[in-house]
This record gives C-alpha cells, sequence and structure tokens, in this order.
C-alpha cells in the first residue's frame, strides 16, 4: 500500500509540473523529462499530429549526451511519418494501443509495424525496450505520441518496461495530452496575433518570430549556466521569454502602412515614428495580470535598447512616451538605457532578432552569409549588443542552425 501510494503520489506531482508550463517547446521537453525519470528510461521522443502524418518534434538521449563537450546539446534533424500502421509511433496514433516492446529488435513477424534501424546505425546506439503510447484527450483527440526507449537497471542494463511503468506512464500521458492541447492553443492565439502584425509588416512572418523566440531561449539558457542560475529558474524564464519574444514587434500593428510598407528609405520623421512601435507593444501589455505580461512589455520595450546608450525609446513614460523626470537629453529624446540597466529579456531578444534579420532573405535583400554575419555580431558586442550573449550565441550556434531549418522561411 505504501508503494502505491508513493506511485500515486509521483504521478499527481508530475502532473501539476505540467500545468505550470505554457510554452509548448518548453512543455515537450518538460514532458519527456519527467516521463524518462519516472520510469528510469535512457531517451525518449514525441510525435505531434499534423494532420495526417506525425511530426518528430523533441527527443532526449542520455548515453548520447554524455558523448557531447559539456553545455552542447543534441542536435535532431525534424521529420514526419505517415499516421499508418507500418510504424511503431503510426501504429499507436492510429489504433490508440499502448505498445510495450521488450526488444525492438526482436519483433514478432505477425505485427503490422517495423523499427527503423537506420537511426541507431548513425549514431551507433542501440534500442531495445521501448513504451509508446497515444497522447489523447478526454475529448478522444489525438494530439501526439509519447516514445519511452531504454527502461535502465540501477546498474544501466537495460530492462524491458514493466507493467507498473505502463499504468504510471499511462496516467501521465492523459494529462500531457491536456497540456500539450492547452499550449498549442496558446501558440495559435500568439500566431494569430503576429499573423495581424503580418498583414501590416511582411517581414513580421510566424517563422521569423518563432525563430527569434527559439533563438532567444538558446542565448538565454547558454548564457544563463554561466550564471550559476537553478535548472528550475532558467526553466521557468525560458517558458516566458519564448512567447514573449514572438511578440517583440507587436507594437507594429499600429504603425502606419505608408511607413511600414515604404519601398525606400525613411525619413528621420518617418523613423522616430517606427521607433514607437516599442512603445506601444509595451502598452499592449501595460495593464499586467501575469508574468507572462510582464515579460512581453519587457520585450516589446527593451529590444531596441543598445548596450552603449544609443538606442531606443530609453527611460520614458510609457503612458505619455515623453522622457521620464531627469532623463531627457539636450534634443529633447530620452536617456538611453546602457549595460545591465537594460532588462535582461531585452537584452537576449536584441541579438537573437538582429541575427535573424541578418541571416534571413527578404523581398528587398538577399541573405548575409553567416560568417559576415557573425563578425558583425561580434563587432558590436559591447557597443550595440551585450558581450554576454553575443558570446551565448556563438557557443550555441549548432543549435541555432538547426532552429533555422526547423522554422524556415517562405522566401528562403
Amino acid at each position: 500500500m505504501i508503494a502505491e501510494d508513493t506511485r500515486l503520489q509521483q504521478l499527481l506531482d508530475l502532473s501539476a509540473q505540467l500545468a505550470d508550463v505554457n510554452d509548448l517547446d518548453i512543455l515537450l521537453e518538460r514532458i519527456l523529462t519527467l516521463a524518462r525519470q519516472s520510469v528510469h528510461a535512457d531517451s525518449g521522443t514525441i510525435y505531434l499530429t499534423e494532420g495526417d502524418r506525425l511530426q518528430f518534434s523533441y527527443a532526449q538521449n542520455e548515453t548520447l549526451r554524455r558523448r557531447l563537450a559539456p553545455g552542447k546539446k543534441l542536435i535532431y534533424t525534424t521529420f514526419s511519418v505517415p499516421i499508418s500502421n507500418e510504424t511503431i509511433s503510426g501504429y499507436v496514433a492510429t489504433t490508440g494501443q499502448t505498445l510495450n516492446i521488450p526488444d525492438v529488435y526482436q519483433l514478432p513477424a505477425d505485427v503490422p509495424y517495423n523499427f527503423g534501424r537506420r537511426y541507431d546505425e548513425l549514431t551507433k546506439y542501440r534500442t531495445q525496450s521501448m513504451l509508446t503510447l497515444p497522447l489523447r484527450t478526454s475529448r478522444h483527440a489525438n494530439v501526439g505520441v509519447l516514445q519511452i526507449i531504454n527502461a535502465t537497471h540501477a546498474d544501466g542494463t537495460v530492462i524491458p518496461f514493466s507493467h507498473e511503468d505502463e499504468r504510471i506512464i499511462a496516467h501521465f500521458a492523459n494529462s500531457a495530452a491536456l497540456a500539450v492541447e492547452r499550449a498549442q492553443m496558446t501558440r495559435t492565439l500568439l500566431l494569430r496575433m503576429i499573423s495581424m502584425a503580418e498583414l501590416r509588416d511582411p517581414s513580421e512572418t510566424g517563422a521569423h518570430v518563432n525563430r527569434v523566440a527559439a533563438y532567444s531561449t538558446e542565448i538565454y539558457e547558454a548564457w544563463a549556466r554561466t550564471q550559476g542560475l537553478s535548472q528550475q529558474e532558467i526553466t521557468d524564464n525560458c517558458d516566458l521569454l519564448r512567447m514573449a519574444a514572438m511578440l517583440h514587434d507587436a507594437g507594429k500593428v499600429a504603425i502606419s502602412d505608408l511607413i511600414l510598407k515604404k519601398p525606400g528609405k525613411l525619413t528621420d520623421e518617418e523613423y522616430d515614428i517606427m521607433k514607437t512601435h516599442t512603445v506601444l507593444g509595451a502598452r499592449l501589455f501595460a495593464n499586467k495580470q501575469s508574468t507572462f505580461d510582464e515579460a512581453a512589455a519587457e520585450v516589446a520595450l527593451n529590444h531596441h535598447e543598445r548596450w552603449d546608450g544609443r538606442g531606443y525609446p530609453g527611460y520614458i513614460d510609457l503612458a505619455t512616451g515623453e522622457p521620464l523626470p531627469g532623463r531627457a537629453l539636450p534634443n529633447g529624446r530620452a536617456q538611453g538605457k546602457a549595460g545591465e540597466e537594460i532588462p535582461i529579456f531585452g537584452r537576449v531578444v536584441a541579438v537573437a532578432d538582429v541575427y535573424d534579420a541578418l541571416r534571413s532573405r527578404r523581398s528587398y535583400k538577399a541573405p548575409m552569409p553567416e560568417e559576415q554575419v557573425l563578425q558583425i555580431m561580434t563587432e558590436n558586442a559591447g557597443s550595440q549588443f551585450d558581450p554576454a550573449m553575443v558570446d551565448a550565441l556563438l557557443r550555441c550556434l549548432d543549435v541555432i542552425h538547426a532552429i533555422a531549418e526547423r522554422y524556415p522561411s517562405d522566401e528562403e
């Protein structure tokens, strides 16, 4: 009875930890981490349903991670498989059944699905035990598939997943499916807000904001690990930052089309109006009801500040847009924030936004070569950018490149 009560409490604790996560990408990482830890599994993957296919969305592998240098992450290629009986994940998505396979290399001859060994061959990894479950909501909506791989004994040997493991993860999968559905609704709402901005500013695309948001979380995490922050604090901040960064230019919806879509160079007066998108964006979240509102306002207002204090909008009254008392320069403009006066999320998004703008193709320009972009970022570290954030960018370029492949622009 004590063991049963312990596992039940463990399940309740796992489900509760999902309720605090709002961003979809951060949620997938949390789901997989908690699922693996609860049954001592070495690796796992999550597939999300997209139409009639399963999109390979997130993966973890402790054995392969240990082969990497400290602080490095595994890089996975995004792909999809059809929802059909031919693959293990497809079969589970199609039938809604859980598969608990002791050894995927020893599948019975009469099953319709097969195991693809190509990944094992490429990585020299040996997949053995596999527990694959559908992610279905209470409305029986199929949002994806959770796959946990290689249950591990205390001595390090791989063992089959037990029936108790299967029961615990099945209950957890129900909570995970609801959390995924909620996070997908949040992501969709954010992208709809961004699509309104895209109608005004064609460069403000879903792909661009997803890249900037994902870059921002990777840069922040690389920086945070050098600051001694706890994993819980890093995860909580990444959850807020990723959503807030998606809305960094939300204020552009209030800028005239004559300025946003002007084909030539802006006049000084027009550029001053364009700069107000930072203030206008922050005002959208001025009536702060949550930590997300605070983070979104912080990003919108501060992502054009410069490390050397020459950015905008500077120290202004958000309600009026006028300089705060004692913060007006001789030309009447507000004094810019400098160095660590700039909130951390603003400093992160400033680097991510400029990096993506330089690397992206636009209707008016070709993408800049990576080498040239990195030279610009490095040369401007300490003037335009927080040098610590540029350093963090350089340390996680492999992940940055993988994100760029995941969110390609239509123009690219």
